[in-house]
């Protein structure tokens, strides 16, 4: 076993629970009963961050650490849902089952049978490790934390970023991305990047940090619409 000594506090930790119940339940009012399947949500979005850093040896390829960080804020979205679900919505079973996750991971991992040394494989091989386990209903925190660190993310940066995905998930559903009409792509862009620059742009720390967030997202997607 081994301790992490980048680890996130408790209190983050229940922030992000908070939160996380909070945008479930936005979207479904009773998602615990539900049972929605957040690992295969795991497993589509841990694809698209392969795609985020390139795979394909017979052609050119450019990896995008910014948009790949944000595929892990995603994942960490969907790994939180599932924690929470398994302890049935208790916010406070699922910290307590979080922080032993975190602060002891094994280093080896065993899937069909065969051992893997989660610190002497690349990433990719990491990124396919966590899409094998979650799609047989694992939840294998130790991966996801070596991922992190493999793409340059601590939990500090995880905790910032997931609270500025978790106020554009909120955009996303006041202008009716459940209900099919908002477009998540502004001139071209997607949504998730003026998310990022918009957020190099703003102090964390501020206390308004999340509402400055908001008006700034809101300010951009208007302004996107009127030019089209």
């Amino acid at each position: 076993m081994t301790e992490h000594s980048n680890a996130p506090t408790s209190h983050q930790l229940a922030r992000m629970l908070e939160m996380q119940d909070l945008m479930n339940t936005r979207v479904d009012g009773r998602w615990v009963d539900a049972g929605h399947p957040y690992l295969r949500a795991v497993v589509i979005e841990a694809s698209e961050a392969i795609e985020h850093h390139g795979w394909k040896w017979w052609k050119k390829q450019q990896l995008d650490l910014a948009q790949l960080q944000m595929e892990l804020i995603d994942i960490w979205h969907f790994l939180l849902s599932e924690i929470l679900l398994r302890n049935k919505g208790d916010q406070q079973s699922s910290l307590s089952s979080l922080r032993v996750s975190i602060d002891k991971t094994e280093s080896t991992v065993i899937i069909d049978k065969i051992s893997y040394n989660i610190n002497s494989i690349d990433l990719i091989t990491k990124l396919e490790l966590l899409i094998a386990s979650s799609s047989l209903r694992r939840v294998e925190i130790g991966i996801f934390s070596a991922i992190m660190e493999d793409c340059q993310l601590t939990w500090a940066q995880l905790y910032e970023q997931y609270i500025g995905k978790n106020v554009l998930n909120f955009f996303r559903q006041d202008n009716g991305y459940k209900e099919g009409t908002y477009q998540k792509e502004w001139d071209g862009r997607e949504d998730n990047e003026y998310l990022v620059k918009i957020m190099n742009d703003l102090n964390a720390n501020d206390p308004e940090y999340q509402e400055k967030l908001r008006r700034a997202l809101q300010e951009s997607y208007d302004q996107a619409r009127c030019d089209r």
